[in-house]
């Protein structure tokens, strides 16, 4: 499928494509942490068909893969670099059970509905209307198969003081209560299970967990803050001023940091799980 998705999306995948070769490979686990906790409440059952939206490098997917079989794996993404990257961590660990789409995940056309199960980590908040797209998913799940979706819940204060650094310089669309977290359908439990039950979702509940997040060195928090979505923060600043944003967090991150100059900080999570509803006078 060639250049999907309407101009926010790709906006998006632009930023995506740009951060594929690093993206969550400098030494800082974070995404694959939040994929374990994502899959411990949305069990892989053999032989199931199962479609991961936003896929990214595969965080989800490449444990999803081994776990399904003989059923299959397809993962979605706007970013062309990202699947490029995901098929060949695919091609080492010798998948044969898996395709990689290129699709927008707000108004998505893979071919290969329905599935078993349908998971999306981390990527709703990036959608410009997500009661839509969660409408626009139900159709690519089996009546009575499941969903689940990974967002943000609280962030250590301490880190979220050091990501305070960029707010005086971010545009209305960084500044967004989706990406921060602290108002909105974004900001609770009850907001994000009232999202799903909106798009026709049922037996919708909220499973929580919590990752720790190490950066060895200030240099390493930045580093692992230029590999991620962040960047865009970076971005933001205007180059002059960028050595300015990094000594404020730099002294953040010292006061901080352990004995060993190493810095530790909690992020807590939700899985929002549901099902599309059964069709009447299926019997099932």
């Amino acid at each position: 499928m060639s250049d999907p998705g309407s101009q926010a999306t790709r906006q998006v995948g632009a930023l995506f494509d740009f951060l594929a070769e690093t993206y969550d490979d400098v030494g800082v686990p974070f995404f694959q942490p939040i994929a374990e906790s994502l899959l411990r409440a949305l069990p892989p059952q053999p032989g199931e068909r199962w479609l991961d939206v936003g896929c990214g490098r595969g965080a989800v997917l490449l444990q999803v893969a081994p776990a399904v079989r003989p059923g299959v794996a397809v993962g979605t993404d706007i970013s062309p670099q990202m699947l490029e990257r995901c098929r060949e961590h695919v091609t080492r660990a010798r998948f044969d059970n898996v395709e990689l789409v290129l699709d927008d995940a707000q108004d998505p056309q893979v071919a290969a509905a329905p599935f078993d199960t349908l998971s999306s980590s981390l990527v709703l908040f990036f959608l410009p209307d997500p009661v839509a797209a969660l409408r626009r998913w139900l159709p690519l799940v089996t009546p009575g198969g499941r969903i689940g979706v990974t967002t943000f819940a609280e962030i250590d204060p301490r880190w979220q003081a050091v990501g305070e650094v960029f707010t005086p310089y971010l545009p209305p669309h960084l500044l967004d209560a989706r990406t921060t977290g602290t108002r909105g359908p974004f900001a609770s439990d009850a907001g994000m299970e009232q999202l799903l039950a909106a798009a026709g979702w049922t037996d919708v509940r909220t499973a929580r967990d919590e990752v720790d997040v190490r950066f060895e060195t200030p240099e390493h928090w930045r580093r692992h803050s230029m590999s991620v979505g962040q960047r865009g923060m970076w971005m933001a600043v205007p180059p002059g001023e960028r050595d300015a944003v990094r000594d404020r967090a730099y002294d953040l991150l010292a006061a901080d940091a352990a004995k060993d100059g190493s810095v530790t900080y909690w992020q807590r999570i939700r899985h929002t799980l549901g099902r599309r509803p059964e069709e009447a006078g299926s019997g099932r």
